[in-house]
């Protein structure tokens, strides 16, 4: 059962250790701590007795204690970029730099637009020929539109019209 009102948490209620406890070694303490220590002391005496014999021996040992899974995988990040410092003599002067694929799209599409552009004002593309072709034809209807102009003033001088179906012409003196 629960003490109090209120749900516990996940984690448990605290638990302290009694001094009696402590003296006689039965807390609820984890004993992994006292391994570790222990660890660390043996660690602390062989690098003392290693700098005396050398120090090979305490480099090979700091390198296979890893935490965790680092001692059975060998893991290398791949995201990590190792800075590349280039002295100014190093460098090529006479290399061009690579174009990214939308810059070199980009290039490719302005040049197909200027030689798209130049033969259409050259009259070499479909699209130029078809805008020549209704230019003529809009030409040709001018022309004849400006020659019904003309015939129209020529004939105001002389009118016909009907009148109950009788055609009468006639002429009126044009100044």
């Amino acid at each position: 059962m629960g003490r109090g009102k209120f749900k516990g948490k996940p984690t448990g209620k605290r638990q302290f250790s009694t001094p009696e406890e402590m003296l006689s070694g039965s807390s609820s303490r984890p004993r992994t701590f006292k391994r570790e220590e222990a660890a660390y002391e043996e660690e602390k005496a062989e690098e003392e007795s290693g700098e005396e014999s050398g120090e090979e021996s305490g480099d090979e040992e700091s390198d296979q204690r890893r935490k965790g899974t680092e001692g059975l995988i060998s893991i290398e990040n791949p995201n990590l970029v190792k800075p590349k410092n280039l002295k100014a003599k190093d460098l090529d002067m006479g290399k061009t730099t690579e174009l990214s694929r939308r810059e070199r799209e980009e290039l490719e599409k302005q040049r197909a637009h200027e030689r798209y552009m130049r033969l259409q004002e050259q009259g070499k593309t479909e699209q130029a020929r078809k805008d020549l072709e209704r230019l003529t034809l809009i030409r040709q209807q001018r022309a004849e539109a400006a020659k019904k102009r003309e015939e129209e003033k020529a004939g105001k001088c002389s009118t016909s019209f009907s009148l109950f179906g009788l055609v009468i012409i006639y002429r009126v003196v044009c100044s």
